[in-house]
């Protein structure tokens, strides 16, 4: 296979650090369970970024859910966030090698105004204003922060045919978060990836993604 270019670290001191250290998890991982060659990398990066084995075993695939991201990503398909964090965190040249664009809405005036008026959550009329704007549709949707903004997205499938290519469902919490996730796995309309249970958070959502990238890249080369 071919060295990815765009989507590995800019220095070889920071390649070799990087692969030693999924090379570490790799050998401390134990059983791999149930999880493909293609599903693994994305585990493992999630595990790199958290020091939390048990991600190993946490995460769950749609079976689906891989070939619809790589496709996603190699047609330039938006990610839509929860939280400015995500993209943020996303790597701006991986992203514009595919031309991948993000879009987060969480703080924006409308939004914030609209959830006083309704009694919802900013996450819920963030997830609105995506769908409104026509960006949900072909979509990857990361959730990492907020329970309601995966509920609500699961609600616009289902009531307003909203069309994601994947949802990376990832929130972390005590209130709703576990629920949140089961519920997208239990509607089963898209394709999705989940950590059960509390544990999630942004940075998975990230990890999850950055897999993706270099994957996609990966099968780019190998074509």
């Amino acid at each position: 296979m071919n060295q990815n270019v765009i989507t590995e670290q800019m220095t070889a001191a920071g390649q070799k650090i990087e692969h030693s250290s999924f090379s570490i998890v790799d050998a401390e991982a134990g059983d791999r369970g149930s999880y493909s060659e293609e599903q693994w990398p994305l585990v493992r990066r999630m595990i790199h970024a958290t020091a939390d084995f048990e991600f190993n075993g946490l995460t769950e695939f749609h079976p689906n859910a891989m070939q619809a991201g790589l496709e996603a990503i190699a047609a330039g398909a938006p990610i839509v966030a929860d939280v400015e964090m995500i993209c943020v965190g996303l790597s701006k040249p991986r992203l514009s090698y595919f031309g991948v664009k993000t879009h987060q809405f969480i703080s924006d005036e409308d939004v914030i105004v609209t959830a006083k008026s309704e009694g919802t959550t900013r996450a819920v009329q963030a997830m609105r204003k995506a769908h409104k704007l026509g960006l949900l549709d072909g979509a990857i949707v990361g959730v990492g922060n907020a329970p309601t903004a995966l509920l609500e997205v699961i609600r616009l499938i289902e009531e307003e045919g909203a069309k994601p290519s994947l949802i990376v469902g990832m929130p972390v919490g005590f209130v709703s978060a576990a629920e949140s996730k089961d519920i997208v796995a239990a509607a089963n309309q898209v394709p999705w990836v989940i950590t059960r249970g509390r544990k999630g958070g942004s940075t998975l959502v990230v990890s999850a993604i950055h897999a993706m990238l270099a994957l996609a890249e990966a099968r780019e080369k190998n074509k």
